[in-house]
């Protein structure tokens, strides 16, 4: 049977130092009560180990400060100033142990809860990185707190890049200068300032998004109680590509190059 040694640290203290102050005061110089020693000793053992190693060590230290009147009286028995110290100690040392221990217990508890929180989590973001849905969560300030494995390959977003926790407005511009978006680039910056004006307001009326590379998403801005938003990219190209001019792709493709290629003309001409 192993002992616990945490439970029994606190008494073996008390104990030790009542001795040690009983063969102080009796061989070597007189010492005041060490009461308040004793106090704070079971503050100690109900912080280490709880409420019941803490009023043991109550027990003792209220035991021995009781030895240690009487050996200070030049007649035998207690006065009333004795009794009165040594209740004030007993209620003192009583009340350090319980609350000591209550919040002792209540940090335990609370430890606890965030580990499970935490593990729940984790688990969670396991999760939501297996599915082909694109999930993304914004504070309240729209800064992303999460970015799964989806939406990171969709718009060839780096691991560096997703874990900085970037504003919403940084991840539209990201799409925007890989060339996510299946759009003329004179109506990219219309494009991201009602996707970023959606998002704020938290509307939540569902859009497909066509990629360069052919996809569909459907996406959708959820509004969270705390006044974040969660954002939802659904692949839906089996769904919508079906019925779109199989032509389309390739013409916004050439309006791209066609203003990539005006701009750099401009720009040299500058």
């Amino acid at each position: 049977m192993q002992l616990n040694w945490r439970a029994i640290s606190g008494p073996a203290l008390t104990t030790a130092t009542a001795l040690v102050a009983f063969l102080v005061d009796r061989h070597l110089f007189p010492l005041p009560n060490p009461a308040p020693l004793f106090v704070c000793i079971v503050a100690l053992a109900a912080s280490i180990s709880g409420i019941a190693s803490g009023m043991a060590s109550a027990v003792i230290a209220v035991a021995s400060s009781a030895l240690f009147f009487l050996t200070h009286r030049a007649t035998p028995g207690y006065d009333m100033s004795d009794l009165a110290r040594m209740l004030l100690l007993a209620a003192t040392a009583g009340a350090t142990a319980l609350i000591t221990g209550l919040l002792r217990q209540k940090w335990v508890d609370t430890l606890a809860w965030e580990k499970k929180h935490h593990a729940t989590a984790e688990r969670l973001s396991a999760a939501l990185d297996q599915v082909d849905i694109g999930i993304v969560l914004l504070d309240s300030d729209t800064r992303a707190e999460f970015i799964n494995r989806a939406f990171r390959d969709y718009f060839k977003l780096s691991d560096e890049q997703a874990d900085s926790k970037p504003p919403f407005i940084a991840l539209m511009y990201h799409g925007r200068d890989t060339g996510a978006w299946q759009l003329p680039e004179d109506e990219l910056s219309t494009f991201i300032a009602k996707r970023t004006e959606m998002i704020r307001a938290g509307d939540s009326t569902p859009i497909n998004l066509n990629l360069a590379g052919g996809e569909v998403l459907r996406f959708i801005c959820t509004a969270l109680p705390d006044g974040g938003r969660m954002l939802s990219y659904t692949p839906v190209t089996d769904l919508v590509r079906h019925s779109d001019d199989p032509g389309s792709a390739d013409y916004y493709r050439a309006l791209r190059g066609t203003h990539r290629s005006l701009a750099r003309h401009l720009g040299a001409a500058e």
